[in-house]
């Protein structure tokens, strides 16, 4: 059996590969071994459980429900809420482990798993790989110990999630956002109803798109992922800025006052000049993944703060920061830590820190994202291949060593395998955009030819 948890939890196409019985199985799994390392010891566990809208989500919260409270969990069932928002409320309720279903940016017929450990921070790799284990030894027929009696779960909806989380997000706020007008994209999302309130209550005026979850239209054609209509809609209402979220909130990309895309790099390096204000940037390090634009990292340079890069996926960074005690860091995508107030990407938090910084400098949102100079990025995305072998193709291999050679060093070469999809990454950056295509697609056809 190939691994089932990917760089963010289990994920596929809800009823199709990511089935009910998965889906309960998964949460006895997750039970059991967290009971075996002792989390639960010497009292009844408790879990949380939240969804984004997808229709999907429904079935598979109440198999997870069913997995937990059948393994003698409690269940405090939060509903619709961002992915941040469990993590957050793992923590806050000192419950054992959280569980959050969603596919994050992933179009809505797929869904997914995560879990949360005590604290609201994701499972080690160590967990997971024994959770999947454990899934995998009772899937085929070994019977599980289930409690009866009074030993079995107790289920019960916590409609205060959401006051809670919103109240969090305004305490943590260096300034308010009066004089602000702000577009909304939540992506028909899990924040759908977070994020506008925050903002509202924070002072800022919007205007929302993408607010209207039918549990069908979820990242349709708009979000962190489909810029467009957030761009559009920040011209013509005349807005400082628009803020972009993806299905679960926990990215924010953002668009400035002429439309033009502000991302996941920029952020960053926005919010790292901003707390070291506050001396509240440990270390002066900001952590980020290898697929951070070269740009990012000459400016943090020239602003004398350091760079610490780890693999892909918000988990890597989150390590590295927990590790060393850094206080930023994040993803080209999105995905931003704030680890003082959240214990993974936030999209709300992210916006609304943001916000704050304009609010606070009266700078655009354009001026301050000027700090750093993107070099021309091109991504392809190679589907159908065989990803597991990227790193061992020596065909492939030659590929690289030949685009590096024609780069030099005024670009650079990424190619990796998706921890989510089905497909390869490949991503060229180089002082000329048309150069970048150029090695891009000659590195895409490589990949197909090597791998497929």
């Amino acid at each position: 059996m190939g691994r089932l948890f990917g760089t963010d939890g289990v994920r596929g196409v809800a009823n199709a590969d990511l089935t009910a019985e998965m889906a309960l199985g998964l949460s006895v799994a997750a039970a059991h071994v967290l009971a075996e390392a002792g989390t639960f010891e010497g009292h009844k566990p408790t879990a949380v459980v939240g969804r984004d809208p997808r229709a999907s989500g429904e079935f598979l919260e109440a198999a997870v429900v069913a997995g937990l409270a059948s393994a003698g969990v409690d269940v405090l069932r939060v509903g619709v809420l961002p992915t941040p928002a469990v993590a957050y409320l793992t923590g806050a309720l000192g419950a054992d482990l959280g569980v959050m279903l969603s596919a994050s940016h992933n179009s809505m017929p797929d869904n997914g798993i995560k879990f949360f450990a005590r604290g609201g921070h994701k499972l080690a790799d160590e967990l997971e790989d024994k959770i999947e284990t454990v899934y995998e030894e009772h899937r085929t027929g070994a019977p599980w110990e289930r409690p009866t009696g009074a030993g079995v779960g107790r289920v019960k909806s916590y409609d205060e999630g959401h006051e809670q989380y919103v109240a969090h997000l305004l305490s943590v706020l260096p300034n308010r956002l009066d004089g602000l007008k702000v577009v909304l994209d939540e992506a028909h999302g899990a924040a759908a109803r977070v994020s506008p309130e925050a903002f509202t209550r924070a002072g800022a005026e919007i205007v929302t798109i993408g607010a209207e979850p039918d549990g069908l239209n979820i990242n349709e054609g708009c979000g962190s992922t489909h810029l467009d209509k957030l761009k559009a809609a920040v011209v013509e209402h005349g807005a400082d800025f628009g803020i972009a979220h993806d299905g679960d909130a926990d990215r924010c990309l953002a668009v400035d006052h002429t439309g033009e895309e502000i991302d996941g790099d920029q952020i960053l390096a926005v919010l790292a000049l901003a707390m070291r204000e506050r001396s509240a940037l440990r270390a002066d390090t900001v952590v980020a993944t290898v697929m951070s634009n070269l740009g990012f990292k000459l400016a943090l340079e020239r602003e004398g703060l350091k760079l610490v890069q780890t693999a892909v996926g918000d988990r890597y960074v989150l390590e590295e920061m927990k590790e060393h005690g850094y206080a930023l860091g994040g993803e080209q995508s999105g995905h931003v830590i704030v680890l003082d107030h959240a214990t993974t990407g936030d999209g709300t938090l992210t916006g609304l820190m943001l916000a704050a910084r304009v609010a606070e400098t009266g700078r655009s949102l354009k001026d301050l994202a000027s700090v750093m100079e993107r070099l021309p990025q091109v991504l392809v995305n190679v589907p159908d291949v065989d990803k597991s072998r990227v790193g061992t193709s020596a065909d492939l291999a030659t590929a690289v060593t030949e685009a590096e050679r024609e780069l030099g060093s005024t670009g650079r070469v990424l190619l990796r395998p998706s921890g989510t999809e089905p497909l390869v990454r490949v991503m060229v950056e180089a002082a000329d955009i048309d150069q970048a295509r150029s090695v891009a697609g000659r590195l895409a056809d490589a990949v197909k030819s090597a791998l497929g």
